[in-house]
């Protein structure tokens, strides 16, 4: 079974940073792109960031030089280091991976279970 569990979420006041951490574990083979999304209620999850395997980054507009996602593939986590927070960013915030297990011959989609992000004064 493969899982991938979020962590860093909280309360940030506008101005202020927080880094999402996300591992994946399991009986994974390969992991290719990891990213994450976020979703308030009522609207569509929405791309945050996404990086390759290799370390191609792509980045949402409403994010771009704020935001920088990262990973380890040694550990099999990625990490999104938020920074200028905005009301405008708060969500929850759940993390996505490409995963081959052991058991497949191809790769599926995972996500996370989420991790609230709220920016407020």
């Amino acid at each position: 079974q493969v899982q991938l569990v979020e962590s860093g979420g909280g309360l940030v006041q506008p101005g202020g940073s927080l880094r999402l951490s996300c591992a994946a574990s399991g009986s994974i083979r390969r992991i290719n792109a990891m990213g994450w999304y976020r979703q308030v209620p009522g609207k569509q999850r929405e791309l945050v960031a996404t990086i390759t395997r290799d370390g191609t980054t792509n980045y949402a507009d409403s994010v771009k030089g704020r935001f920088i996602i990262s990973r380890d593939n040694a550990k099999i986590e990625v990490y999104l280091q938020m920074n200028s927070l905005t009301p405008e960013d708060t969500a929850v915030y759940y993390c996505n991976a490409g995963i081959q297990s052991f058991w497949t011959t191809s790769a599926s989609e995972y996500w996370g279970q989420g991790t609230q992000v709220t920016v407020s004064s």
